[in-house]
């Protein structure tokens, strides 16, 4: 579908549709990503404006998945935020006390597995958050993550051994 079938009105209602429908979820993946609450509200709002400016492409495109694709975008404009030089050494521990309540609202179990996937290594904190958080098929997100598939996988099955050794106190033998 050509940019000039999708009307003005056409395009500000989908983009409204999508921070209705994904707004959270971003702003969530973006704290994960950016362990900072104001930096990550930041970059949900560069993710839509930048998802208003690509509706073009994603008009040509014919998107299967319109939460992997503003997905890609946020993971993106995370990484573009990550660069900066005061993001690089962040306590995500802290960071999740200055979350606001409703945003992050668990169960001390659930809380502590925040923390533990929070604290992963990124590239496998993105799996984790992607396939579970999102219920992103493996494909998916390979997609957002710009990996082949057995990429994503082997970094999914590592996470979760690491989860599971993190959670047991480093039993490696419980299943």
């Amino acid at each position: 579908m050509a940019h000039a079938e999708v009307p003005g009105n056409a395009r500000e209602e989908r983009l409204r549709g999508w921070i209705a429908q994904y707004g959270e979820a971003i702003l969530k993946t973006c704290f994960f990503w950016l362990a900072d609450h104001g930096r990550a509200e930041d970059a949900m709002q560069d993710t839509f404006l930048k998802a208003w400016k690509h509706m073009e492409a994603y008009e040509k495109q014919q998107v299967q998945s319109d939460k992997a694709w503003l997905l890609r975008i946020a993971v993106n404009t995370c990484r573009d935020y990550r660069r900066s030089a005061w993001l690089r050494h962040t306590d995500f521990s802290r960071a999740l006390e200055q979350l606001p309540p409703d945003l992050l609202a668990v169960e001390p179990d659930d809380r502590t597995l925040t923390l533990l996937i929070g604290n992963l290594p990124d590239k496998y904190r993105q799996v984790i958050l992607l396939y579970y958080y999102h219920k992103l098929s493996l494909p998916e997100t390979a997609q957002v993550l710009s990996l082949p598939v057995s990429t994503v996988h082997h970094r999914l099955k590592r996470a979760e051994a690491l989860l599971r050794q993190e959670w047991t106190g480093g039993d490696s033998d419980e299943a």
